[in-house]
């Protein structure tokens, strides 16, 4: 008799730039998990000026020991198939990062709305919890440069299929975690 897999539980965490989601992404993750149990941080963002090698270095600080880090800039989906069932919890930060790298490396919009479907497919497959962090980026300025414009709308469009598909999303506002869709 074959056994059946379980689905990941998809917990998806959104909010504004330094609202605190990082923080309260890693109480969410670690929620009601083992002490013991295995647990990855997936890094999306490079160390490509001082500013964001400080940055790095503050949230590795600000996470435990218990979290083993995995710097993954682009190749998510990847990991995930070779990784993803060693661990009982997951937890990326952050998609806007991981979009931005894409972009920085000139790949089209369209691959990189497949390459977030694909993950989200492979994520289902893990059968753990697994967290994804990004950037709301639609409640602040209408960028002036038409380049900054077109990021903003992907990054909405990227978020509405993770949000579609995540079995619970929060908001973070001031560190403040808001529910927006939850499984009962």
């Amino acid at each position: 008799m074959a056994t059946r897999r379980r689905r990941s539980h998809l917990i998806f965490i959104v909010g504004g730039a330094s609202s605190g989601k990082s923080d309260v992404a890693l109480q969410v993750a670690a929620k009601g998990i083992d002490r013991n149990a295995p647990r990855a941080f997936v890094a999306t963002g490079e160390g490509l000026d001082e500013e964001m090698t400080m940055k790095i270095a503050r949230h590795r600080q600000a996470r435990s020991s218990a979290w083993m880090t995995a710097e993954v800039p682009l190749d998510l989906a990847t990991w995930f198939n070779e990784q993803g069932r060693n661990y009982r919890v997951i937890l990326v930060d952050c998609l806007t990062m991981w979009m931005s790298n894409h972009c920085e490396r000139g790949t089209k919009d369209k691959d990189i709305l497949e390459e977030t479907k694909m993950l989200l497919l492979t994520i289902r497959r893990v059968g753990e919890r697994v967290v994804l962090v990004s950037n709301e980026l639609g409640m602040g300025l209408v960028p002036a440069d038409s380049g900054s414009r077109r990021f903003r709308e992907l990054a909405g469009e990227v978020n509405r299929l993770v949000a579609r598909e995540a079995d619970d999303a929060y908001l973070v506002v001031s560190g403040l975690l808001l529910p927006l869709k939850a499984q009962l």
